[in-house]
């Protein structure tokens, strides 16, 4: 009987013990507002031009190079040495500097202060690498810690976007994505969001530059949402008359891709959903280098003859822009598990 007051006394502790640890994750959570004003500039810069160039790159917290596998997605690593981050942080920082010419660059797992990167500050050495740009960044993961896998919890975790522009904005904003996981798990996932900055025109009209991370760990509920709250937005913004170019990593296949010629025989387009063809009304442009994959599974590390890539960066122009270019580096997912896409526009 002693023996089993003893374990009912143990259970109850350690019911009590995770019922506190969860009332304090629930009231320190991170809830951000539908709409968040990050900079306004009272005199910013004036497009005159009308060709722009743009650069979009998940680079996955420097921490998803070729050699890791990834638990949550099937593998045995929860983060690389603090070496080999430091080797992919300065990759990625020696590649940029040959594209300081680039009007735009759109980046997202961004870490500033995570456990899983060695609490280096990424947002820090991009802007370091691309020098006299102008950058924000946007907050989409912020949890004191994540408890799991038990053995080797990711801990604390800081990340977001970084939109960085040759041009000073008028206006930078993050707006949230509608849609959350079930409580608790909410409770350590990221709080989705797209990054707008907005530039004035030499016509009074804007040009505004959509950063957009969408989400990858669902069964598809979230992302509808996430798809159709940006769907809108982006149909009123036109209708005033603005320019629009959403860039990023959007986790699903862009639409049409399946009807594409040049297919890299490694694309697995059963890896995650497909957008639909009349997603967007006519005249409106999705943009994407369909013979390069953008992105690879973290099952294993990079196995060039393995068939588990993907396209899922890329953009979308409103109809009064131009695709003129686009070009997905192929880099072997040497610092990251995605591969950066160039693109050019002209605004019509």
């Amino acid at each position: 009987m002693g023996f089993l007051k003893v374990l009912i006394y143990i259970l109850v502790f350690l019911a009590v013990l995770f019922a506190a640890f969860l009332l304090y994750f629930s009231l320190t959570d991170y809830r951000p507002s539908e709409r968040e004003v990050l900079a306004e500039k009272a005199s910013p810069d004036r497009i005159e031009k009308d060709t722009l160039s743009l650069f979009i790159w998940n680079i996955g917290y420097a921490g998803l190079g070729d050699d890791m596998s990834f638990f949550y997605d099937g593998g045995s690593s929860v983060r690389t040495t603090r070496e080999r981050v430091d080797q992919n942080l300065r990759g990625i920082s020696e590649h940029l500097r040959q594209y300081r010419g680039v009007d735009f660059f759109l980046f997202q797992e961004v870490d500033v202060a995570s456990k899983r990167s060695y609490h280096t500050d990424q947002f820090r050495s991009l802007h370091d690498s691309l020098g006299a740009y102008h950058g924000y960044f946007a907050l989409n993961y912020q949890v004191q810690f994540i408890p799991i896998p038990l053995g080797s919890p990711m801990g604390s975790v800081t990340s977001g976007l970084a939109t960085f522009s040759s041009y000073l904005p008028a206006q930078v904003v993050r707006y949230d994505f509608p849609g959350r996981y079930p409580w608790p798990r909410r409770l350590f996932m990221l709080d989705r969001c797209f990054m707008v900055s907005r530039y004035p025109l030499s016509g009074g009209k804007d040009l505004m530059v959509i950063n957009t991370h969408n989400s990858a760990y669902d069964q598809g509920a979230l992302k509808k949402k996430e798809m159709e709250h940006l769907r809108q937005f982006l149909l009123e913004a036109y209708q005033q008359g603005h320019y629009l170019i959403a860039g990023g990593d959007w986790n699903q296949f862009p639409p049409g891709i399946q009807d594409q010629e040049g297919l890299p025989p490694g694309l697995d387009l059963s890896r995650t959903s497909t957008i639909a063809g009349d997603f967007m009304p006519d005249g409106w442009n999705w943009v994407y280098d369909a013979a390069t994959p953008t992105n690879r599974a973290l099952d294993k590390p990079y196995d060039k003859s393995s068939k588990s890539a993907a396209v899922i960066d890329y953009y979308l122009v409103s109809p009064n822009i131009e695709p003129l270019e686009v070009k997905t580096h192929s880099m072997d997912f040497r610092y990251a598990d995605h591969q950066p896409v160039f693109a050019r526009f002209r605004l019509k």
